[in-house]
C-alpha cells in the first residue's frame, strides 16, 4: 500500500484531526466534537426518534447466487411436493432437526448447533430468522438492482446505503456510507448516493490501523487521546453547556477502563489479520463497528457459488459448512467484543441478500441452475423473531418462494428491505418515503 493510498485510507477511518478516533477514546458523538457548544443548537443530539433501538450492520451478498436457498429451513418435508426437492446427500449435509427459538424446523447438518454436529449455537438460532424470497431476477450483474430491492427505493439507492443515511446520524458514526471488505465480483461493489465506494480489504485496514508510524498505535494509545481530548474540551463545554447538556457528556464519556480494553481488543484484533479471507473480513468488520466509523459494512461468505456443474454438490456441501462456521464465529466475537455501551451482540444485526438462489427440482444433483424464483436470507439480532418467513411452492419445473400473508411474491423483496430497516431502528416515516414496494413483515419483529 502506498503513502497516499493509505493516508486516503486513514482520513476515511479517522476523520479529519481524528475525529473518530477521538469519538472512539471519549464516548462523545463525532457530531459534538466536530462544532462544539453549536452542536447543542437545535437541542438534540441525535437524527433518529429512539438512538436505543439503532444497530450497526454486517451484510453478507454474493452476486453469484449461491446455493444458500437449497439446503435451509424451510425446504424439507417427508410428503407433498417438497419431498422431490434436491437436498445435497453429501453425508455433512443430512437432514437435521433443529430449533429456531423454539420454533422446529429441519435443515442441513451444518445449521444444526455444534451438539448435534452443526455449527450454529442455539444463542445463534435463537435470533436467526429465515427469509422465503424472491428476487426476480436470475442475471448475475443485476446484484446492485437487488441490492437496491429490484428498483423499489426511491431514488434509487441500495438497501445498505439507504440504512446508512438513516443510521449514521443516530448512532454518530464517522461517516454514514457503507465500507465494503470483500467482493467476489464487481456487482458486488456498493454505491451512496449514484456513486460508487471503494473496497477496502481487511489488510489494507490493517496497514492503515496498526501501521508502526501513522495507524492506531503510532498515533497515540487510545487512553491518552480520550485524556487530552477530554483536556482540551472541559473547559468550553463547563462554561458554555447547560445543565442538561453537562449531564448528557457526563453519560456518554467512556471510563479509563472502559477505554483501556476496547484499546487492548482493537490492537490484537488488528494483529491477527493475515490475508483478506471471511475470517478476516469479519474480524475487520468488528473492529470497524467498535470504532464506530460506519453504520453497515459488507462482507462476502462463499455458500457455494455459482455451481451449474458442481459434481455430487461437493462444493456445496463444504461451503455451506464453512459459511455458516463463518456466520457463527462473527456472532462469537460480536459476544466477546464489546464498546463503551456493552457487548457488541445487542448492537449489531447480520443479513444476507444474494441476487439470486438455484434450482432445487429433482433434477439438480450434479449443479444447480439461477432461479429467480427463490432466495434465502438470513436475518440474526436481537430485534429479529426466530423462525421461518414465507414458505416455497412449485412453480414451473422448479421451485420458488410463496406469499408471505399478503405479501405477493413480488413484494417480498423489498418487505425484507423494509422489515430490516425497521429492526435496525430507523423510523417508519423514513422507510416509507424510501421503500415504494411492500410492507414490514411484523411477525418476523422480536
Amino acid at each position: 500500500m502506498t503513502f497516499s493510498r493509505r493516508s486516503i485510507l486513514k482520513s476515511t477511518l479517522f476523520g479529519a484531526g481524528l475525529l473518530g478516533l477521538r469519538s472512539l477514546a471519549t464516548g462523545i458523538p463525532t457530531k459534538i466534537l466536530a462544532k462544539g457548544p453549536l452542536a447543542f443548537a437545535d437541542g438534540t443530539v441525535s437524527a433518529c426518534s429512539d438512538a436505543s433501538k439503532a444497530q450497526f450492520l454486517i451484510l453478507a451478498t454474493s452476486g453469484n447466487g449461491d446455493p444458500l436457498n437449497a439446503n435451509a429451513p424451510g425446504t424439507y418435508a417427508t410428503t407433498g411436493p417438497l419431498a422431490t426437492i434436491a437436498h445435497n446427500q453429501d453425508p455433512t449435509m443430512k437432514a437435521t432437526a433443529l430449533s429456531l427459538g423454539g420454533v422446529n424446523t429441519t435443515a442441513a447438518l451444518p445449521w444444526a448447533t455444534p451438539a448435534a454436529g452443526g455449527q450454529l449455537p442455539q444463542y445463534v438460532l435463537d435470533r436467526m430468522a429465515v427469509w422465503h424470497l424472491m428476487t426476480n431476477t436470475p442475471v448475475h450483474p443485476k446484484e446492485p438492482d437487488v441490492l437496491s430491492l429490484m428498483d423499489t427505493t426511491a431514488p434509487k439507492e441500495m438497501l445498505p446505503s439507504l440504512l446508512g443515511k438513516a443510521l449514521g446520524p443516530c448512532l454518530g458514526t464517522i461517516q454514514s456510507q457503507p465500507i465494503t471488505l470483500g467482493a467476489a465480483s464487481p456487482s458486488e461493489g456498493l454505491s451512496f448516493s449514484g456513486q460508487a465506494l471503494p473496497i477496502i480489504p481487511p489488510l489494507a485496514l490493517k496497514a492503515t490501523l496498526a501501521n508502526p508510524t501513522g495507524g492506531l498505535a503510532g498515533i497515540t494509545s487510545l487512553q491518552k487521546l480520550r485524556d487530552d481530548t477530554l483536556s482540551q474540551i472541559s473547559d468550553i463545554y463547563r462554561r458554555t453547556a447547560t445543565k442538561a447538556q453537562k449531564s448528557y457528556l457526563d453519560s456518554v464519556i467512556t471510563s479509563q477502563s472502559q477505554i483501556r480494553s476496547i484499546d487492548q481488543n482493537l490492537l490484537n484484533a488488528l494483529g491477527g489479520i493475515t490475508d483478506n479471507s471471511v475470517a478476516s473480513q469479519i474480524t475487520a468488520a468488528v473492529v470497524l463497528i467498535q470504532m464506530n466509523v460506519t453504520p453497515v459494512v459488507a462482507i462476502h461468505i462463499p455458500f457455494g457459488g455459482d455451481n451449474h456443474t458442481d459434481t455430487g454438490l461437493a462444493n456445496e456441501a463444504a461451503q455451506t459448512t464453512s459459511g455458516l462456521g463463518a456466520i457463527a464465529m462473527l456472532m462469537s466475537q460480536l459476544q466477546t467484543m464489546s464498546n463503551a455501551k456493552g457487548a457488541l451482540i445487542d448492537q449489531v444485526s447480520f443479513a444476507t441478500l444474494n441476487v439470486f438462489g438455484r434450482t432445487i427440482g429433482p433434477a439438480n444433483t450434479d449443479g444447480r441452475q439461477h432461479n429467480p424464483n427463490h432466495q434465502v436470507s438470513i436475518t440474526i439480532g436481537k430485534a429479529f423473531k426466530p423462525g421461518i418467513i414465507g414458505g416455497i411452492a412449485p412453480v414451473g419445473t422448479d421451485f420458488g418462494a410463496t406469499a408471505i400473508g399478503s405479501v405477493m411474491p413480488t413484494d417480498t423483496l423489498a418487505s425484507f428491505g423494509k422489515t430490516v430497516m425497521t429492526a435496525a431502528g430507523v423510523d417508519d416515516s423514513f422507510i416509507s418515503k424510501t421503500i415504494t414496494s411492500g410492507t414490514v413483515i411484523t411477525k418476523a419483529l422480536a
